[in-house]
């Protein structure tokens, strides 16, 4: 009689803790627009951090649809559907109970992000080269532009392509390389290999940055292809079997 208490009892207390631990692990339909929330701000805190924005601020509103949100009997996964804009992501939060328990509902998230950014001092004419005074870190609203400069280093020594008004926030688009030879510029003209130097004079028949490849006519006459080293100076792409090292 003792020993049958003991087994009623235990079964008992067993049963209550199975009870407990299933209520813990479902997840009330209330709480799903807030895994929604953290899913999404912790998207963006890794996308801010490989950005390298400085100083980040987020702010992450879930926006509930019309349709009845449902409890999970477990933790729902939340993955993002669409974060090409911040300001307008999806996200879907999924339940994957029974058959009677499973469901997909889709958030559509809005967030916005300021951050301290590069941005112009000044105006800057189109083709002017940016040195540092042009250049300031100010905080703005980058949620639309989630490709703006956040290193002053980044654009310093590069052109811009258009005017730049005062205090507009500098993008990859909006700077280019600077043009260190223009076409019919004359040109030096130096081969290198290993402790052998050879130069000559050239004409630039096009124009490019640094690295750019393009036609130049030697002393000589003749048309070879150079890339430019730095202002007034390429290097030939086709070193000259004159200063080739012997095989």
């Amino acid at each position: 009689m003792f020993n049958k208490c003991i087994v009623t009892r235990l079964s008992g207390m067993l049963l209550i803790s199975i009870v407990n631990l299933s209520a813990k692990a479902a997840t009330p339909a209330e709480q799903v627009p807030a895994l929604v929330q953290t899913a999404a701000r912790q998207h963006l805190e890794r996308q801010a951090q490989a950005a390298g924005w400085v100083a980040p601020q987020i702010v992450v509103e879930v926006v509930r649809g019309s349709r009845p949100l449902a409890s999970c009997p477990a933790l729902p996964t939340v993955a993002a559907v669409d974060t090409r804009l911040a300001s307008r992501m999806r996200f879907a939060a999924v339940c994957a109970g029974g058959a009677a328990e499973a469901w997909r509902y889709e958030f559509v998230v809005r967030a916005q992000i300021s951050a301290k950014v590069v941005v112009s001092a000044a105006e800057v004419a189109a083709g002017r080269v940016l040195t540092a005074d042009d250049l300031l870190l100010e905080r703005h609203d980058i949620s639309a532009m989630p490709d703006s400069l956040a290193d002053v280093n980044a654009a310093l020594g590069q052109a811009a392509r258009r005017t730049l008004r005062a205090g507009e926030v500098l993008r990859p688009a909006m700077l280019a390389a600077p043009t260190l030879v223009k076409r019919g510029d004359a040109v030096r003209i130096v081969a290198r290999r290993e402790q052998v130097e050879v130069s000559m004079a050239g004409e630039a028949l096009d124009s490019g940055a640094r690295g750019t490849v393009l036609r130049v006519r030697n002393a000589n006459g003749a048309t070879i292809r150079a890339r430019v080293s730095a202002a007034g100076t390429v290097e030939p792409v086709d070193l000259p079997v004159s200063i080739q090292s012997p095989d």
